[in-house]
């Protein structure tokens, strides 16, 4: 059985912003807990840099990563921005603790955090900004609304969304366009399947957040072990290759704070896997 690439290295996001599927999400590049500013930062900007020159069109962050830490950080280590390069960041919760979250989407919590992302980032537009969760006490679409105003103003280009169903999907886009979709989604986390599904039928980017998550160490009888060994590929490369292949709108953003993970996670766009292949790791 021959093997075939991934369906396309690229897509476009909203329709007018290509970017390469495999992304890098910039989280690990805070500080421990990812609360406040890395303990080691031209390591960190390091890394961002290297992303870059490996060929990274997106960069995801957010205004919680570090208390904003994050997002001066890239802006930091790669302002000015080369040109095609996507920063995208998120606002819609707070952080009080280290170990505490709640999501936060009053309109005007949301315009005053777009505000400061524009500042941090150095940007006057940012490209893709998105509601990081739905706030249950605020109506879902007043928070797609302020995104939409901003969206109006010039300084946000596309919208989009994380950690949302179908259904909440289909409400925001009665208010805006959406142009993606970031859920936790992985060989080990698929409860997303229908989210995803929708967003194939409709052209909505799917961004697949902690994508590595349960791909580090498999069972040595597992699927993931076994198509790595097929490979000669690492299972963290498989889980990656996996969700290339799966669908043409995924863009899985694994993220790191290793030079050596990073080159790594950026080879397994290059992994080839057959049917058989992916249909072991489809059944586990």
């Amino acid at each position: 059985m021959e093997s075939c690439p991934p369906v396309g290295t690229h897509l476009s996001l909203g329709g007018d912003l290509t970017v390469r599927r495999l992304g890098f999400g910039a989280l690990r590049l805070t500080g421990p807990h990812h609360w406040g500013p890395p303990a080691e930062p031209e390591k960190a900007m390091e890394v961002a840099r290297e992303a870059v020159a490996l060929g990274v069109t997106f960069i995801d962050t957010a205004d919680v990563y570090g208390l904003g830490a994050n997002e001066e950080l890239l802006a930091a280590a790669l302002h000015p921005y080369a040109p095609g390069l996507v920063v995208s960041t998120k606002a819609g919760g707070v952080r009080p603790g280290p170990h505490r979250w709640r999501a936060l989407g009053r309109p005007d919590y949301l315009r005053q955090q777009a505000e400061l992302s524009l500042r941090r980032l150095r940007l006057e537009r940012v490209e893709l900004f998105q509601l990081h969760r739905v706030d249950p006490q605020v109506s879902l679409e007043d928070q797609v609304g302020a995104l939409k105003e901003l969206q109006d103003e010039g300084k946000v280009r596309h919208i989009g969304l994380s950690e949302v169903t179908v259904e909440q999907i289909e409400r925001a886009r009665a208010v805006a366009p959406i142009a993606s979709v970031q859920n936790k989604y992985g060989l080990g986390e698929r409860r997303y399947d229908p989210e995803l599904a929708h967003c194939e039928r409709e052209g909505i980017a799917f961004i697949a957040w902690k994508p590595l998550a349960g791909a580090a160490r498999p069972a040595a009888d597992s699927a993931l072990a076994r198509v790595a060994a097929e490979t000669g590929a690492t299972p963290a490369q498989v889980a990656l290759a996996w969700l290339l292949h799966c669908s043409p709108v995924m863009m899985p953003i694994p993220g790191t704070s290793s030079l050596g993970h990073l080159r790594a996670n950026m080879a397994a766009e290059g992994i080839a896997l057959d049917e058989k292949q992916m249909a072991l790791l489809e059944e586990g």
